[in-house]
């Protein structure tokens, strides 16, 4: 059974994102490598960011230097190697263990478009993680960006996720949930630009390579849609709950819950009798 969305799944904006963002750039690559043949390969990079999107609300702790206000000492006196008096009572113990705010290592895969001749890089395709979209890798992924438009390189940016900060331009996009972005070389600094809606189908958009070769299509829906039955992401995905963050507006919410009825991810309450 394929998604219950028309579109993208909001549901994979969760836990099984970066499952589902591998799993999406390995289909891209799939969809685009016969029609690139044989002049062109779509292959797939990966490289390691670090992933600070959990330290997003405590982005001010990375830029202070706390010193710490509590400290363990041994009494005046005291030899080395001795224990202090009261080493024997009791220690108590802990209520709970958590995990810590910690920035994390994370792989992730993109597609170079690439020409069979020279193994130029034609065309970067890059899908937003996370990582790319918080705090200080914001600041890299921009950086990154910059230096990818100062080449003679095409960028074509995915972005499938509602949180987080978007790609800055001069002024915004038409307001949408999803966004895919084009840099041409030949159109630098302008960006094309697709927003995407939450209730319809994803675009299919174009893939530019070197002149005198026209663009190639890549269809986004086809793409999620090919993860879907590869996968099986509806048996792991928890529709009876609520979506990850942000939340949506009413109206919105009130579509995703009656797509859901419609289609049985979610049971209709029975009438009072």
């Amino acid at each position: 059974m394929p998604s219950p969305f028309p579109g993208m799944d909001p549901f994979l904006e969760g836990d099984m994102w970066q499952e589902f963002h591998d799993r999406l750039a390995n289909q891209i690559s799939a969809q685009l490598m016969p029609l690139l043949a044989p002049k062109y390969v779509a292959l797939l990079a990966k490289r390691y960011l670090v992933d600070y999107s959990a330290l997003s609300l405590f982005e001010v702790l990375r830029e202070r230097v706390i010193d710490p206000n509590v400290h363990v000492v041994k009494p005046p006196g005291t030899a080395p190697g001795t224990r202090p008096a009261g080493a024997g009572v009791a220690i108590a113990e802990p209520a709970v263990e958590l995990p810590s705010l910690y920035p994390a290592d994370m792989p992730q895969l993109s597609v170079e478009i690439r020409d069979v001749a020279e193994r130029r890089l034609v065309t970067m395709i890059e899908i937003l993680s996370p990582a790319n979209k918080y705090g200080k890798g914001t600041r890299d992924y921009a950086a990154r960006r910059l230096e990818l438009m100062r080449t003679e390189t095409h960028l074509l940016e995915i972005d499938l996720l509602r949180q987080g900060m978007r790609i800055q331009l001069t002024r915004e996009p038409p307001p949408a949930p999803y966004y895919i972005y084009l840099s041409r070389l030949d159109r630098r600094p302008l960006t094309q630009v697709w927003p995407m809606a939450l209730r319809e189908p994803l675009p299919v958009v174009p893939v530019p390579l070197l002149p005198p070769d026209p663009d190639v299509p890549m269809d986004m829906q086809a793409a999620v849609r090919a993860c879907f039955d590869l996968v099986g992401y509806e048996r792991l995905l928890d529709y009876t709950s609520a979506l990850p963050q942000p939340e949506l507006s009413a109206e919105d919410a009130a579509w995703v819950d009656e797509v859901l009825r419609a289609t049985g991810f979610r049971h209709t309450p029975h009438a009072a009798q």
